[in-house]
């Protein structure tokens, strides 16, 4: 039902706006948010990786236009939103979902993010600078996200979504 997954991504990305301005960690030049990488993981488990992106960039784009985040923010999040709907998809387990959103946006994401830096913020870092900062930001996120997953599935309430939405 396209209409329940508009809502739910609608909710997501609500939650996701919302929480940056509470929850981050602030990282030199960067500001990492582990709630974007808990919305990824939901995101890509129970929506899949097209609306696990549309919300990664819904996200990023709120989150600059309210001044709590920076370009940075777009290739993190919206690679690893797109691995860990790719690798759920592939082998349909939640911890592919977890290990897609930590390497794209921990390992992939960072590295991308030394280009933003350098030519749209004008920031001369080291090509691995976000890797660390990245990589602990979508640790903790994708983490919380894999909890969350489990709990919505002890509880019923995953599998009627999968059901709702497939």
């Amino acid at each position: 039902m396209k209409t329940g997954k508009m809502t739910l991504s609608a909710l997501l990305v609500a939650i996701g706006t919302a929480a940056g301005h509470i929850i981050y960690i602030p990282v030199g030049i960067a500001k990492c948010y582990p709630v974007q990488h808990t919305i990824n993981v939901l995101s890509a488990v129970i929506l899949g990786p097209w609306y696990g992106v549309a919300n990664a960039f819904a996200i990023s784009l709120l989150r600059n236009i309210t001044g709590t985040g920076t370009p940075l923010a777009f290739p993190g999040s919206m690679i690893g939103a797109f691995l860990a709907g790719m690798l759920f998809i592939r082998y349909r387990k939640r911890i592919a979902a977890v290990l897609g959103e930590v390497f794209g946006t921990g390992i992939i994401g960072a590295l991308v993010a030394y280009p933003v830096a350098k030519f749209f913020l004008g920031r001369e870092v080291a090509v691995f600078f976000f890797v660390i900062p990245f990589l602990v930001s979508t640790l903790g996120g994708s983490v919380l996200g894999y909890l969350v997953l489990r709990i919505m599935d002890s509880s019923g309430l995953l599998n009627k979504m999968e059901t709702k939405f497939d």
